[in-house]
């Protein structure tokens, strides 16, 4: 990477570049029923649509300049909600596929179970309609993305949604732009290394940043090295300059205190946007096997779907 400064001054920027904040989408109808929800486009149940009602308020006194969402409907909903609560002038909405969840192929809307049957191979689970948590990046099911895929799809995402804000920022000595990527537990979790690949320091990410809480969110920092703040960079088009990545938060939910559950299972019912006032209570499982499915305590902001990003299961 190579970029020069027009004058030679080297001071570090006060404040940085640019900061982005990855936000987890809400509930969804899905995240209530202990299936494989990727693709699968369930809307925000009414628990999660006040999940994002609160993130959206809790940010509100950060001016995005741009709002990244999933074009699925629970992360659509839940940037929406963000978007409705931002001061004028409002920030620019966007969407993008490379933003979606990994993609389960056949295994969408099937129940998932944690562990697998002794002797048995994948193929083995499928013919008998199982589907167990994967524990290789490489594994997949038929017709759907390997956790390696979702990482070359989460760079490209990077690259669209992320790495031409640098550019323009860098380009025109505007440090201290914002901007919100709203997105889903799995591809959050591939992007965030994404980024931090493009560290001047060359050293590959060790941190797992997997088990975001619905509306959960982390927070990146980006400076380029030896910027005084001040003067526009010139590099290529095709670069970017010599760049400072830093996670400063990760799985920020205080948000998610005050907002209760409604009784009767309304809370779990899909979303709709005539209704008004519905309060909800965070709730879902944080599961350790199968058998926790069940006996599992209520854990505020979980699911009990999509059980990669649910469970710590061992990925090698």
């Amino acid at each position: 990477m190579h970029a020069h400064l027009l004058s030679s001054h080297t001071t570090m920027s006060p404040r940085p570049l640019l900061t982005i904040t990855f936000i987890r989408h809400g509930e969804s109808t899905d995240n209530t029923k202990d299936i494989w929800a990727g693709w699968k486009d369930a809307p925000l149940s009414n628990h999660g649509m006040n999940q994002a009602r609160a993130c959206g308020e809790s940010l509100s006194d950060i001016r995005f300049q741009t709002i990244w969402a999933s074009p699925l409907q629970r992360a659509f909903s839940t940037a929406q909600a963000i978007y409705d609560v931002q001061p004028d002038p409002k920030p620019s909405f966007k969407t993008s596929p490379h933003l979606r969840e990994q993609h389960f192929g056949i295994a969408e809307g099937k129940k998932w179970i944690v562990e697998w049957i002794p002797g048995m191979s994948l193929e083995d689970h499928i013919a008998q309609g199982l589907f167990p948590a994967l524990h290789s990046r490489s594994e997949k099911f038929p017709e759907g993305e390997s956790l390696d895929d979702l990482r070359t799809r989460a760079t490209k995402a990077i690259e669209e949604c992320v790495v031409p804000h640098i550019r323009d920022a860098a380009r025109t000595a505007s440090s201290g732009g914002h901007i919100a990527l709203v997105s889903h537990g799995l591809c959050i979790s591939e992007m965030l290394p994404a980024l931090l690949r493009k560290d001047a320091s060359g050293v590959e990410p060790k941190s797992s940043y997997r088990g975001l809480m619905n509306t959960g969110w982390a927070r990146v920092t980006i400076e380029v090295k030896g910027w005084g703040g001040k003067e526009p960079l010139v590099f290529a088009d095709n670069d970017i300059p010599p760049l400072i990545i830093k996670v400063t938060e990760f799985d920020r939910h205080e948000h998610l205190d005050k907002v209760k559950r409604q009784k009767g299972g309304i809370g779990s019912a899909a979303f709709d946007p005539k209704q008004k006032d519905i309060r909800a209570f965070f709730g879902g499982a944080k599961l350790g096997s199968q058998a926790d499915v069940s006996a599992s305590t209520k854990e505020e902001g979980r699911s009990e779907s999509n059980v990669q990003d649910e469970v710590n299961v061992d990925i090698q």
